[in-house]
């Protein structure tokens, strides 16, 4: 069992930068892919970014390219969502999810997930 722990939304003005983190319990976080989904209001849940397990290849939707990175310290449990230049539409919950079979791509089915932090961006 994985328990996901997200930190770091809030409200931003429209160009600003926030950080998101979410940390993993359990002694074997390297092996999962990682990734980071949204969902706005009234709109399905949508994936964001994500990063495998093992040499820590990323996938990023193309609305994002550019603006967001994600990274992960495994030493830590941690991986990490910093967004640049932030926009009225990145607003959402943001969750943080694990793939137990450590490829951390966009069709996974992922197993773990958190309890979600809200960004809020204000244009």
């Amino acid at each position: 069992q994985v328990q996901l722990v997200e930190s770091g939304g809030g409200l931003v003005q429209a160009g600003g930068s926030l950080r998101l983190s979410c940390t993993a319990s359990g002694r074997t976080f390297s092996n999962y892919g990682m990734g980071w989904f949204r969902q706005a209001p009234g709109k399905q849940r949508e994936f964001v970014v994500g990063i495998s397990g093992i040499g820590g290849r990323k996938y990023y939707v193309d609305s994002v390219k550019g603006r967001f990175t994600i990274s992960r310290d495994n030493a830590k449990n941690t991986v990490y969502l910093q967004m640049n230049s932030l926009k009225f539409e990145d607003t959402a919950v943001y969750f943080c999810a694990a793939d137990s079979t450590g490829w951390g791509t966009p069709t996974r089915e992922y197993d773990y997930w958190g309890q979600g932090t809200q960004v809020t961006v204000s244009s």
